[in-house]
This record gives structure tokens, sequence and C-alpha cells, in this order.
């Protein structure tokens, strides 16, 4: 069973009134499990049909320190570190998997990996990322509910 992630308003990667953004939407499919689907528009590629490597970088942050937000949680980590390893061409305009799974986490710092992947499961780019619990008030917006944190209804789809 997969439960749909909050998104918000103007995050590059998940937010719905970012006009420029990818406005991706993440699933919990087990614990420490998080799942996306994507297909990056063309606007977005470096070289000709290709996806920026900026692009995939964002992309694999959002996803693997998602994985710790599961459940009812608002935990919001930094990044300390991310580790990419381009594999192959990550194309534009077609559908890609993106996944992530945690491997560590002692509260304060937390460990998770994450991958893109094609249809046909090849592993297209993947990246092992650390964060931080960042310390009291430093998070300019004091609420989740100001910057648009919520779950947004999937659109049913005729069959």
């Amino acid at each position: 069973m997969k439960v749909k992630q909050p998104t918000s308003n103007h995050c590059f990667v998940c937010g719905r009134a970012n006009p420029v953004g990818l406005h991706l939407d993440f699933y919990e499919t087990g614990p420490g499990e998080l799942v996306s689907r994507v297909n990056i528009p063309d606007r977005y590629q470096g070289y000709p049909g290709v996806v920026h490597g900026g692009i995939i970088a964002a992309i694999l942050d959002e996803v693997t320190g998602r994985v710790f937000m599961q459940g009812d949680s608002n935990r919001f980590m930094v990044t300390a570190k991310l580790d990419l390893r381009y594999r192959k061409p990550v194309p534009v305009g077609q559908d890609l998997i993106v996944k992530s799974r945690a491997i560590r986490d002692n509260g304060r710092i937390a460990q998770a990996a994450g991958e893109i992947l094609n249809l046909a499961g090849e592993t297209l780019a993947e990246a092992e990322a650390f964060y931080v619990q960042p310390p009291q008030g430093m998070m300019p917006v004091a609420s989740p509910e100001e910057w648009g944190w919520q779950v947004v209804p999937d659109e049913e789809k005729e069959l």
C-alpha cells in the first residue's frame, strides 16, 4: 500500500505553485522506503535529450531526505552530504522511477540511498546522502502550514 506524502507550495522538486518546478509526488511504500514517478520535460535538459545533472541531483536530494518524513512526521532535516553517481544518461520526456531507502537514523543524523531508474529497471543515477537535524530556530518559517505543506489528493483518472 502506498501512502502519499505532503508537498509544499514553492519547493522546486515538489512545489505545486512553483511554475518552473517538477511537481513530483512521493509515496511511502514501506518502512524507510519511498517512490515517485517522473517524466522530466525538455526544458530541464543539459545535452540534447539528456536531463541536466543539477536537476538529477535535486531529485535525488529530495527523495533521500523525504524517506525520514514518514507517517505523520513533519521531520525536516537538512542535507549535510550528497554523493552522486551518474551511471547512464537520464533521458528527458520518458517515464522514470525515483526510489529511496533509509540506511540508518540515530535521530540527529540520518543516512539514505536513492536512485533514478528507467522502466526497464536500469539504474541511471544514484546517490547516498547524510542529513542532520537543524538547530532549533534555523528553519525560516515557523510552521509547515505557512509554506502550504499538505497532501494534495491524486487526480482521479478516467479508465
